[in-house]
């Protein structure tokens, strides 16, 4: 082992002598290199950004894989089946969606159809019967209020969707119900009521009367769009069930339920009976799914990476047989006084990997810097590029693709050093 090491040793200095002696020729290698370890490294950073960016809130917004989603249908006496059969049950959370104005009455919302607050969908909200649809704000002028999606909830959802409390507190469904609906808002319905004074007054289609809410806390669940969460049976004090379940008045009912719950037969059976067909729960697998696409174009762009590396490798090839070529007196002399094949051989790989170790340095820096710049001139226009951070698992593929680099460049003029015969010096 101390013999190897010694031999590794000397290799190693006399290489980076060699470096040293003939920059040009090194600097052509790196040229050479440069485009396809810069290559590695640009499509591995980039689908790391992206795998980062597409998954985090993939489990928020669609649950998380092995969760089963049942999504009700239109049928009468279906939401009551609904609450009657996931009540208190913490294997299965049903979710009553619809949609809710806070603030002035009689007048638009700021956000019309619940659209950002940085963006306008350009309508308002729309209610459909037997008659047709209509904006039941037609009309009314601009006001402070506020348009938001709301999910009534007959449970704690979190263990289907990772919910994160950003601020206060998440619903406690451990407590008798209120008079007074608690709200959790999302992320972006908390911007609104931190940009806009709005009154505590808020109105939902079918409603008996307006509420007054109070808002208990801020959670992020990976939604762009206003949306609040309330308990079901606080909101249920204030308008029947069957209109939260009405597809007519801009609702719809979601079950998600755990993979083996027996919940899952149990509510096909009520809904089947009550005259729904092709009922039936799909398993969210969303994150496995999005992964494999990921990386499949992941391994295709790094596959045309590979063809400029070894593009690059094959000029590093080309360099290391000119020098050997060069060099041949130097390395009979050396096998002359000596010096072992392994080590002439080792001199050369040294001098391609060393090459190869400063191409991947120089690629990384230069990745590093440019998403850098990046962030800084367009990371108040693009959202993604806020807090971005450089994947280091990129990094470490460019070093290993100079490596393998190096090592193919390398090996060729390494054996044909090795082989030149110490009969070379007696012709010199």
């Amino acid at each position: 082992m101390m013999r190897l090491s010694g031999r590794l040793r000397t290799a190693t200095i006399i290489g980076m002598q060699g470096i040293r002696a003939r920059k040009l020729r090194t600097f052509l290698s790196m040229v050479s290199l440069f485009l396809g370890v810069l290559a590695v490294v640009v499509v591995q950073a980039g689908a790391g950004i992206a795998e980062r960016l597409q998954l985090a809130d993939v489990e928020l917004s669609s649950g998380i894989d092995g969760t089963k989603a049942l999504y009700l249908p239109g049928v009468p006496g279906a939401a009551q089946a609904v609450e009657d059969t996931v009540r208190h049950r913490t294997d299965a959370v049903a979710m009553f969606n619809t949609t809710a104005i806070i603030g002035e009455p009689g007048v638009r919302a700021i956000n019309e159809g619940g659209s950002p607050f940085d963006q306008d969908w350009g309508g308002g909200s729309q209610i459909c019967n037997q008659n047709g649809c209509y904006d039941p704000n037609a009309g009314a002028p601009k006001g402070q209020a506020i348009e938001m999606r709301v999910s009534a909830l007959t449970g704690d959802i979190r263990p289907f969707r990772p919910y994160q409390v950003k601020s206060g507190q998440w619903l406690d469904f451990g407590s008798a119900p209120m008079m007074a609906p608690r709200l959790v808002l999302n992320e972006e319905a908390a911007k609104g009521f931190e940009r806009y004074q709005v009154p505590a007054e808020m109105r939902l289609p079918g409603a008996t009367a307006h509420m007054t809410p109070q808002i208990v806390g801020v959670v992020k669940d990976g939604d762009g769009s206003p949306h609040a969460y309330l308990r079901l049976d606080e909101l249920t004090t204030w308008i029947p069930l069957t209109r939260l379940g009405d597809p007519n008045q801009g609702g719809d009912v979601q079950v998600a339920m755990a993979g083996s719950t027996p919940v899952e037969p149990v509510l096909i059976a009520k809904l089947t009976g009550l005259g729904a067909e092709g009922v039936a729960a799909e398993t969210i697998n969303t994150r496995k799914q999005m992964k494999d696409e990921l990386n499949l174009l992941r391994l295709i762009f790094l596959a045309m990476a590979s063809l400029v590396l070894v593009i690059g490798a094959a000029g590093v090839l080309n360099v290391g047989l000119a020098t050997v070529g060069e060099r041949i007196e130097e390395f009979a002399l050396r096998r002359a006084v000596g010096t072992p094949r392994a080590v002439l051989a080792g001199i050369v790989l040294a001098e391609t990997l060393l090459t190869g170790l400063l191409t991947a340095a120089l690629a990384i820096g230069l990745s590093v810097a440019g998403l850098k710049v990046l962030a800084t001139l367009f990371g108040s226009s693009q959202p993604f590029l806020q807090n971005v951070e450089f994947p280091w698992s990129a990094g470490v593929s460019g070093i290993i693709a100079g490596l393998v680099a190096g090592i193919l460049g390398g090996f060729i003029p390494a054996l044909r050093a090795a082989r030149i015969p110490i009969a070379t010096v007696m012709r010199a």
